[in-house]
């Protein structure tokens, strides 16, 4: 599978007092990241919710590293790909980019939660995903 795609531009309330990147600003992007991957796969994360079991998912850990900084205005790439999958997880490498040069790279493993428990991804899912 080729990486997802969605562009970010900075805005003010994503910087701190100097316009550069707050770190946590990061999790937003990336977080906007999976959501579209999973949209752009033709996967209504609405109707997961609301179904017999709301399903959602969670991020259980993530190992991340801040290389260069993001500033105002600047045009982002948030790149996604699900490298592994097993029962109700899943592993995610991000990275978020300036044009070619990478700024943060993520690893991301999120779990799909129902019921107040782990949940088995669900087999449409799956197979979108390529697992």
């Amino acid at each position: 599978m080729q990486p997802h795609r969605i562009a970010i531009r900075v805005y003010y309330e994503d910087t701190d007092f100097s316009g550069v990147v707050y770190h946590a600003s990061y999790l937003r992007f990336m977080e906007r990241g999976r959501t579209e991957l999973i949209r752009d796969l033709g996967i209504d994360q609405r109707a997961l919710f609301d179904g017999d079991v709301a399903l959602a998912f969670a991020v259980r850990a993530m190992r991340i590293e801040f290389l260069k900084p993001a500033v105002m205005d600047d045009l982002l790439t948030v790149e996604t790909i699900p490298v592994e999958m097993k029962g109700a997880s899943m592993k995610v490498s991000q990275r978020v980019l300036r044009g070619d040069e990478p700024l943060v790279e993520a690893e991301v493993k999120v779990v799909c939660v129902g019921g107040g428990r782990a949940r088995r991804i669900p087999d449409p899912l799956r197979e979108k995903l390529g697992g």
